[in-house]
């Protein structure tokens, strides 16, 4: 059992967040994005709670200091494996630790896993309860409004209900159902419809809970507007990796002040990174192709990315391929 005080989250932190996106939200995108936000919370890809019991333990749950806030996001369905995996992750001091109930994936419905656990709130709730019985953290659950056949609106409330009773207090509700048969993992992105007002609907009903929403905000004007509509948060995903310069850069105005850098800031910023990534025998692609996107609807954004993608998986490239780069960004702005 935990016997330490369960610490809390940055105050404020979830007030805009950045989802955990498989293949996308590896450490080097965290410390990216950290230069734009550094108010937000930033969560990492889903690691299963048997890989952080039997595998490479430091390459699963290693970060860098400067990604804080920063949760971790597990995914699994047996509470033993759960509340271990929770203690073991103690031990790399969290600020929070993430149950994934709303992946919809097929890998992860053969694992019991996911959304799939939408259909089994009472599992769920002894999940949650073996994860705080071992975290000093608090727990928290990202989830959906539904999947499948289910009614939304006799699920969602109903599962909020039996997870809260077992003490978790804050959930990220991604506001679209999960088609589990007959849809991918990135149609269930997109073609479920969104459904807001459940999401602010439920934080009326639970006033004494944490509400944050997640699916479809693309935007900090968008971000903004929910907040003020009540609910407690926001998390974006795509769009904070697809273009986030536009929903990460100015965002700790959120919490009144101006801490985070402007596109070219963030590229400076990431230089010391980047050479002690490579000194350290990595490749310099493994940073940059997060930064894609970092200039879209810009002059010479094209050229941006085409110089990363063709030149920063080179055997020996190093920063001379970011300034060529931004050679591109230059010369477009001088010919505009």
């Amino acid at each position: 059992m935990n016997d330490n005080v369960v610490k809390t989250i940055p105050y404020g932190a979830h007030r805009l967040s950045v989802a955990p996106m498989m293949d996308w939200s590896d450490r080097h995108c965290r410390v990216f994005h950290r230069q734009m936000t550094k108010r937000a919370m930033v969560y990492t890809e889903m690691v299963t709670a048997a890989a952080i019991l039997h595998g490479p333990k430091n390459r699963l749950l290693d970060y860098s200091a400067e990604e804080h806030p920063i949760a971790l996001q597990i995914g699994g369905s047996d509470p033993r494996e759960l509340g271990e995996a929770a203690r073991i992750a103690r031990d790399w001091g969290y600020d929070e630790i993430n149950l994934n109930v709303g992946c919809p994936s097929d890998r992860v419905q053969s694992g019991c896993f996911g959304a799939v656990l939408m259909e089994r709130p009472a599992l769920v709730a002894d999940c949650v309860a073996a994860m705080m019985a071992e975290a000093n953290v608090p727990v928290t659950v990202k989830c959906r409004i539904g999947v499948d056949d289910q009614d939304p609106e006799i699920v969602l409330p109903d599962f909020i209900e039996k997870v809260s009773g077992a003490g978790v207090t804050h959930f990220i509700i991604h506001a679209r159902k999960a088609w589990l048969k007959g849809l991918s993992p990135k149609e269930n992105r997109e073609v479920p419809p969104l459904n807001y007002d459940l999401v602010l609907r439920m934080k009326a009903a639970f006033p004494h809970l944490t509400i944050c929403i997640n699916g479809g905000i693309t935007s900090l004007e968008q971000a903004k507007t929910l907040l003020d509509e009540g609910l407690d948060g926001v998390m974006l995903g795509r769009a904070a990796y697809h273009d986030p310069a536009s929903v990460l850069v100015g965002a700790d105005a959120l919490w009144g002040d101006a801490t985070g850098a402007d596109a070219f800031g963030a590229v400076e910023a990431m230089r010391p990174y980047m050479l002690n990534h490579i000194a350290q025998g990595g490749r310099l692609h493994q940073i940059t192709r997060h930064m894609l996107g970092l200039f879209t609807g810009r002059p010479g954004a094209r050229g941006w990315r085409r110089v990363l993608s063709e030149r920063a998986n080179k055997a020996g490239a190093g920063l001379d391929v970011l300034d060529a780069a931004l050679a591109e960004l230059q010369t477009a702005a001088t010919a505009a």
